[in-house]
């Protein structure tokens, strides 16, 4: 199970790396089949055509919260691995994700067509949020004036307004620089500050 999950995703990340070198129009499958090291097999059983890689970006992100999670010390305070998760995921989309991709991505979630990956409450995006929210709860670190999960879920809309911002404002300024200054204003009052 394992290796068709790496295969998938190596697949995305392969074809997400070639959108954003050669554009989304300019990158052909056969383009993503070799430089992936992948067959036409492969790439077919998991996606139908390139259009159906727009909606695998979700998965590109819960990838890298998964790998940024494992580099993190446990004892870090929760509030602030949830600003470094948010930080380090914009700062990759900012250097990786070609914007009029990322816009397009954004605007499918609008539409009544379609997957609506990004809101799917398995991604183990929404699972680890979830869980940091809590924990800081548990350690004294985050209000408990709220349930954790209406703490998570101001924390997602944060997240997604600046990625919005960013995507509307066809990137005239740096997404991670706006995380930087707005994620603690936007989600700064759950923050306990310490000696309280």
């Amino acid at each position: 199970m394992a290796k068709r999950e790496n295969t998938k995703g190596k697949i995305a990340r392969t074809a997400w790396k070639l959108f954003h070198e050669k554009g989304y129009e300019n990158t052909t499958i056969d383009d993503i089949i070799s430089e992936s090291g992948t067959s036409k097999g492969s790439f077919y059983h998991y996606y139908s055509g390139k259009d159906e890689l727009l909606s695998s970006l979700s998965s590109i992100f819960d990838e890298k919260y998964e790998e940024i999670l494992q580099t993190l010390d446990p004892e870090m305070d929760s509030y602030e691995k949830l600003l470094y998760l948010c930080m380090e995921v914009h700062g990759m989309i900012e250097k990786e994700i070609p914007i009029d991709l990322l816009a397009f991505m954004y605007a499918s979630q609008v539409t009544k067509k379609g997957d609506k990956h990004l809101v799917d409450q398995n991604r183990f995006y929404y699972k680890i949020v979830n869980q940091l929210v809590d924990e800081g709860q548990r350690r004294g670190q985050i209000t408990r004036d709220m349930p954790f999960y209406e703490i998570a879920q101001l924390y997602v809309i944060a997240e997604r307004a600046l990625v919005y911002e960013y995507c509307i404002s066809d990137g005239q300024e740096s997404l991670l620089e706006q995380t930087r200054k707005m994620m603690p204003l936007l989600f700064g009052s759950v923050r306990v500050c310490p000696g309280k």
